[in-house]
Order: structure tokens, then sequence, then C-alpha cells
């Protein structure tokens, strides 16, 4: 199944911390239960990414990956702006991966 960007915008007056709109976004995407994600610290610090996306601070864009989609959080005027991207991997470079350690 192909999903197109999914992306939601955090302001201060949702009061709601980027990290947890993170899981929300990837749960509501994926139709899952955010307790059943798995926990967002595997991926990046949650209060790492809230205290980065927090008024005042010149972070502008960050990203990374968390399950299965490539998250980016970039500052705007309305707030912090999430994004998803799905990760797409094709059976090649599956396999070149897969194929690195290899002895020649």
């Amino acid at each position: 199944m192909m999903h197109s960007d999914h992306s939601t915008t955090v302001t201060a007056v949702d009061e709601q911390r980027p990290s947890m709109a993170v899981v929300s976004l990837v749960a509501a995407v994926t139709d899952t239960d955010p307790l059943e994600l798995e926990p967002l610290y595997n991926a990046v610090d949650p209060e790492a990414l809230d205290s980065l996306c927090a008024a005042g601070n010149s972070v502008s864009t960050l990203s990374f990956e968390y399950a299965g989609y490539t998250v980016v959080v970039e500052q705007s005027a309305a707030g912090v702006e999430l994004s998803l991207e799905p990760i797409t991997i094709d059976g090649e470079t599956t396999r070149g991966v897969a194929d690195s350690g290899r002895s020649a």
C-alpha cells in the first residue's frame, strides 16, 4: 500500500510536546495504538527533541528514522512541523547490505 507524505504542525497552543506529536502522528498514519509502537527513545532522545524544538532555539530541521518512516521536524512560523515519509528499500539495496560482509 502506497502512502503519501503525511504531516502535522504542533504549535504552542496545542500544548503537545513534539516527541508526543511524533508518536501520535505515526500511530494515526499506521493505524496502530501508540503503546504498541516501538519506544521513541530507540530512535531519538525525546527530551532532546523537545528541548531542540523549544521556542527560541535555532534548530531549523531535524530528521530521524522511526517505525518505518523518516520523520522530519522543522521549525516554522506556526510552530513545529512534523512530516513522515515511508522508508522504502528495494530488493537490490537489501541484498547489497546483506552481502556487504562477504569475504574475497
